[in-house]
C-alpha cells in the first residue's frame, strides 16, 4: 500500500536552516502526478548507489527512486559480504568462534569478543577476576574511541573535509600502538578470552596510555572548532535525516543513534555489565542545538562528547585496577551444561549488541544468534531520506555509522 505519511523537511539556507518545507511522501508507485495539473505525470527515476561507491561505507546497494533531486524512497540490498558467522559458530568451538566476531564490527572488534564472552561466562557461571574487569573496561572504551575517530574522520570526507580524516587517523594510530604493545594485533584481536584476557598489560602500558589521555582531551576542541561548528558542515548536516522518539523506537534504534533523537539510555548505566556501575560519566543526548532534534548533526555530535566520556571511564578505571591473574579463571575446556541457553547485550559503539548462545552439552555452540545494531539502523533509511535531496543521502549514512561486517555477519 502506498504510504500516504507527510514529513517535514528543513532546506538548509543558513548556518541554521529554518525554512520549513512540507512535503508528501507517496510512497513506492511507478509514477506520480504533479500537483496542480492531471495531465501531467513525472516518472520516478531509479538510481543504483553502490555497491561500490565510498560513501555507503561498506558494500551496500541503496536502490533510490527519485522525482528529480528529491528522494521518494529508498530501499537498501544487503548480503554482499555475508560472511556465514552465526552458521560459522555452529562448527567451531567456543573459544575458536572469538575471532570471527572481531571480523562483524572490525572498527569495535574488542567490544565484539566483550559481548559473545558475556554470554557464554553466564552459561558457564564463571567468576572473573576483578583485574581482568577492569581491563577488559580500560581496552573496550580505547576501541569506542577509536571507533568514533572513524566515524567523525570518514563523516568529515563524506561531507567535504579530508583534513579531519587525517587528525582521527593521527590519534587513532596511538590507540593502535597501545593495542599491539599488549597483544601484538592492530585490527583484529582475538584478545577476550572466555573468563580473561589473551594477554595482560605489559609494563608501562599504563603510563603510556596516560600520556596518550592527556594529550587526546584536548584533540576534541581541535575537532568541534576543525568540523563541529564548521557552517558548511552544519548547512550539510542540520535539519536532515530527523529521526523523532517514537520512530527511533519503532526501528529498535540504540546507542547514539537513539541518544541523538534526546532518549538518555546506555546500557552501560541503565543496565550495567561487567562493572561500569563502579564509574562516574555522563550520557550525552542530541539537543538540537543546530537544527531539529534528532538530525544528522545531533547523532554525530553525541559520538563527538561519548569521546570525552570514554576518557573519564578510562582514567577512573586505571586508577582503580587492582594486581591479578588474568589467567586465573580461563576455563581449560569449554563445555556449558546440555540446554543451557542464554542472551546478553552490551553497549557498542554502534548500540547495543545482543548476543543469544544455546548449548548441547558439547565443546560446540547448537546455536549463536547475533542482534546488530547497524541491521536495525539499516532498516531506517527509507524514513530518513525520503523528501530529501540526493546528497542528503550521503549525510544521513555517515550519521548512522554503520559497519557492513556486522550487517553481513
Amino acid at each position: 500500500m502506498a504510504d500516504t505519511d507527510t514529513q517535514q523537511v528543513d532546506r538548509p539556507e543558513g548556518a541554521i536552516p529554518d525554512a520549513n518545507v512540507t512535503v508528501d511522501r507517496p510512497g513506492y508507485p511507478d509514477e506520480v502526478a504533479l500537483e496542480g495539473d492531471d495531465n501531467i505525470e513525472s516518472e520516478l527515476m531509479t538510481l543504483n548507489m553502490g555497491p561500490q561507491h565510498p560513501s555507503t561505507h561498506g558494500v551496500l546497494r541503496l536502490e533510490l527512486k527519485t522525482d528529480g533531486e528529491i528522494i521518494e524512497h529508498v530501499r537498501p540490498h544487503i548480503g554482499y559480504l555475508h560472511r556465514c558467522f552465526e552458521k560459522h559458530a555452529e562448527s567451531l568451538s567456543y573459544p575458536q568462534v572469538i575471532p570471527f566476531t572481531d571480523r562483524m564490527d572490525y572498527l569495535a572488534a574488542m567490544n565484539n569478543n566483550l559481548a559473545y564472552c558475556l554470554a557464554v561466562e553466564r552459561l558457564l557461571e564463571i567468576e572473573i577476576p576483578e583485574r581482568v574487569e577492569y581491563v577488559r573496561v580500560i581496552i573496550c572504551e580505547l576501541n569506542r574511541l577509536a571507533s568514533h575517530l572513524v566515524s567523525f574522520g570518514t563523516y568529515g570526507m563524506d561531507i567535504g573535509a579530508f583534513t579531519p580524516f587525517l587528525f582521527a587517523f593521527r590519534e587513532r594510530e596511538d590507540i593502535f600502538d597501545l593495542f599491539e604493545m599488549t597483544c601484538g594485533a592492530r585490527m583484529l584481536y582475538n584478545y577476550i578470552w572466555v573468563g580473561g584476557v589473551s594477554h595482560d598489560f605489559p609494563p608501562g602500558f599504563v603510563e603510556k596510555c596516560t600520556a596518550f589521555l592527556d594529550k587526546f582531551e584536548g584533540k576534541i576542541n581541535d575537532y568541534n572548532n576543525l568540523l563541529s561548528y564548521n557552517k558548511i558542515f552544519i548547512e550539510r548536516t542540520a535539519n536532515i535525516g530527523v529521526l523523532p522518539v517514537d520512530k527511533a523506537y519503532s526501528y529498535n534504534l540504540t546507542g547514539p543513534n537513539l541518544r541523538g533523537s534526546g532518549v538518555k539510555w546506555d546500557l552501560r548505566r541503565d543496565d550495567p555489565y561487567s562493572i561500569y556501575d563502579r564509574f562516574e560519566f555522563d550520557i550525552p543526548v542530541g539537543s538540537g542545538e543546530m537544527g531539529q532534534l534528532g538530525d544528522c548533526w545531533d547523532r554525530y555530535m553525541v559520538r563527538i562528547r561519548e569521546m570525552g566520556e570514554s576518557v573519564r571511564i578510562i582514567r577512573q578505571a586505571l586508577e582503580q585496577m587492582p594486581d591479578g591473574d588474568v589467567h586465573k579463571a580461563v576455563p581449560r575446556n569449554v563445555r556449558p551444561p546440555k540446554d543451557a541457553e542464554c542472551y546478553t547485550r552490551s553497549e557498542t559503539p554502534r548500540g547495543e549488541m545482543g548476543i543469544y548462545v544455546i548449548s548441547d552439552g558439547s565443546n560446540v555452540p547448537y546455536r549463536v544468534k547475533v542482534k546488530s545494531p547497524c541491521f536495525t539502523a539499516i532498516s531506517a533509511m527509507n524514513f530518513l531520506t525520503r523528501g530529501h535531496y540526493v546528497a542528503d543521502i550521503i549525510a544521513v549514512i555517515g550519521s548512522i555509522d554503520i559497519v557492513l561486517g556486522e550487517v553481513d555477519r
